[in-house]
């Protein structure tokens, strides 16, 4: 597989809430790089206001980065317009977190999963109607869901054609922006399942995007954890679930719900709250909340660092205690 997404130094604030020409800046975003390979589930990973979502956006051309680059398959996106910009989105489709919010209640289902065939004039009139019944049986939809409208469909169905109608256009990347969470769990396990069926035989990649590192685990290959607009560690899920580096993973991850009854929790709640994007900490952002951090944690703002060659982590205390343990880190 070959690189398809190449991410660097991307910078998003916006205006903070309240009035006067001096207003300050909500950080979104503070330096994110992140890479994709052809056909991969890359998952994005953090809590509300991580500034996962504003990625999304970036990628999908819908939000302007201040400072840094989004190359697609070799082409910088930020700053395209016209027919580049349009075949840029025809590569790049989304699929949202509520289906019924991103579905056209007036519009029949064959019409919603036809729109960017029609958009991008795809085939002749005849073509588009036989394309749509093949998509719906892609995503495991009777022909017959073409004549209804969304609400007369389940949550899963609906986000089944929200994701028959991003493969329409034949893209190379999905990017999926919480497109379970508002599913029962039964129905998230199916989604979950299409999901990395369609990436196996369609090689299409996917950036799913997700505050549950179970889901996460699921569906993808590489996973990248964010914090406060920034990412903290980032490998393959085999490694990342297996050894987690950063005390934010390791809480996340101790976070995850067991299935057994009778198990014992060792869940420890992480102290604090979330700090304002709008005043984040110097240095680390994590480290008012971290039970490793030291004096140089809120001075010095931690770089990724290889902890093997497809595992990286920016926290070079947490490194240090996994050498001391036995462990080195890889050297580049």
């Amino acid at each position: 597989m070959t690189g398809l997404l190449d991410v660097r130094g991307v910078v998003v604030t916006f205006p903070a809430p309240g009035a006067g020409p001096r207003r300050r800046r909500v950080h979104a975003l503070s330096g994110v790089d992140l890479s994709m390979r052809r056909g991969q589930t890359h998952g994005l990973v953090g809590e509300s206001g991580s500034g996962k979502s504003t990625l999304a956006r970036c990628v999908l051309g819908l939000q302007r980065p201040d400072e840094g680059s989004v190359v697609f398959d070799g082409t910088e996106i930020v700053g395209l317009r016209g027919k580049a910009l349009r075949e840029v989105r025809r590569r790049i489709q989304p699929v949202f977190q509520d289906p019924l919010g991103s579905l056209d209640p007036r519009w029949t289902v064959g019409r919603s999963v036809r729109e960017s065939l029609d958009a991008f004039g795809v085939g002749s009139a005849l073509d588009r109607e036989r394309r749509v019944k093949e998509l719906l049986d892609l995503v495991g939809l009777s022909p017959d869901h073409a004549d209804r409208h969304p609400s007369q469909l389940s949550g899963g169905q609906r986000q089944r054609v929200g994701i028959a109608a991003a493969l329409a256009s034949g893209p190379d990347l999905i990017v999926a922006d919480e497109p379970v969470s508002a599913l029962d769990v039964s129905v998230q396990a199916q989604i979950l399942n299409l999901v990395s069926r369609l990436r196996r035989d369609l090689g299409v990649a996917v950036l799913f995007v997700s505050h549950d590192l179970g889901v996460v685990e699921h569906v993808s290959q590489e996973v990248s954890v964010m914090y406060l607009g920034r990412i903290v560690e980032t490998g393959s899920r085999e490694e990342l679930f297996a050894e987690p580096v950063h005390p934010y993973t390791r809480a996340l991850l101790d976070a995850i719900p067991v299935p057994e009854p009778d198990a014992r929790l060792v869940h420890v709640p992480l102290p604090g709250d979330i700090p304002s994007p709008i005043d984040p900490p110097r240095g680390c952002r994590f480290h008012p909340r971290c039970s490793l951090r030291v004096d140089a944690c809120s001075r010095e703002r931690p770089p990724l660092r290889p902890v093997t060659a497809a595992h990286h982590v920016a926290c070079p205390v947490a490194l240090q205690a996994r050498s001391q343990a036995g462990t080195a880190p890889v050297e580049h």
